[in-house]
């Protein structure tokens, strides 16, 4: 009998998520691609792994045992993986990391110059998904590591399984029509009466920004509710409300954005999270020290 890796990591999201829409969004697969993959699966194993619950799939008793020792034999693999890569005499990987727009457009090119300089073994893959999808992406395997948020005020719940590395930490700056406020320095309370470009209270921006306005006394009025920071850039150049942006958020400014300081500014830190197992391998220090470097190019390297 021989297992496919690819097939093991389907059946523990499914053992983990409970349907096949759930793993397969996961894995960045197509429902129909993890079904095909979880059938053949059965065929390989000789026994029936899952049963039809209504549009629901169940796993049988044996499915669940072999769920529990997918886990095993997949981070086997990746013990195997690393205790490789400590034996060569040159440092030579393939990382994927999970990223968002301001990190991919400050910190990994940066990042990416000095490894290529001083480790060319190494390649660095990103895939861009929003800040509230990368943690689970590398706990599901998906990704090796990714960029991770935390805002003041506003906690995230953090997952036993992974390890959190500081990064960068930001400040967050008042974005206004030119001439909306006074120039200097602005409490957020001085925003009450604008209308407001901001993410979803399903986001962690959207959701620290506006808790943030609460306990300053008001309500955000939220006329445009947008997920992308540039988007929300590009509308307040045009007056059509204020929003707040990040130090890397800047970047992503286009003319007609005044950008005014907070007297009481909230403060963002980023980190890279990855899989605790993966702590010993020496490319994923390398790489973190990488954008460490990076970070603090840019004045933003956390104490």
């Amino acid at each position: 009998m021989e297992l496919s890796l690819r097939r093991l990591r389907m059946l523990r999201e499914l053992h983990r998520r409970g349907t096949v829409t759930a793993a397969a969004l996961a894995l960045h697969y197509t429902t129909s691609a993890v079904s095909q993959q979880l059938t053949q699966l059965e065929r390989d194993v000789g026994a029936r792994l899952f049963e039809r619950r209504g549009r629901r799939v169940q796993l049988t008793e044996a499915g669940v045992l072999l769920a529990e020792h997918a886990e095993e034999i997949l981070q086997s693999v990746e013990r195997a993986t690393t205790a490789l890569e400590r034996t060569r005499d040159g440092v030579t990987a393939r990382l994927t990391a999970g990223v968002w727009a301001s990190v991919a457009s400050t910190l990994i090119p940066t990042a990416l110059a000095l490894l290529a300089a001083e480790h060319p073994g190494i390649e660095v893959r990103t895939r861009e998904l929003t800040p509230e999808e990368t943690a689970d992406a590398v706990r599901d395997g998906s990704l090796d590591f990714s960029f991770v948020i935390e805002y003041s005020g506003y906690p995230m719940l953090w997952d036993p399984e992974l390890t959190r590395v500081v990064i960068a930490v930001e400040r967050l700056h008042a974005a206004v029509p030119p001439g909306t406020v006074p120039a200097g320095t602005i409490a957020l309370a001085d925003l009450a009466e604008h209308p407001w470009v901001l993410a979803g209270p399903h986001s962690h921006f959207g959701r620290a920004v506006s808790l943030a306005c609460q306990r300053a006394g008001f309500e955000p009025r939220i006329n445009h509710e947008v997920g992308e920071q540039a988007t929300a850039l590009s509308m307040v150049a045009a007056g059509l409300g204020v929003t707040l942006v990040s130090d890397l958020g800047l970047t992503l400014s286009p003319p007609g954005v005044e950008v005014v300081a907070l007297t009481e500014p909230l403060i963002r830190t980023i980190s890279i999270a990855h899989r605790g197992i993966a702590a010993e391998r020496p490319p994923l220090r390398l790489v973190i020290d990488a954008v460490r470097t990076a970070a603090a190019e840019r004045g933003l390297a956390a104490q």
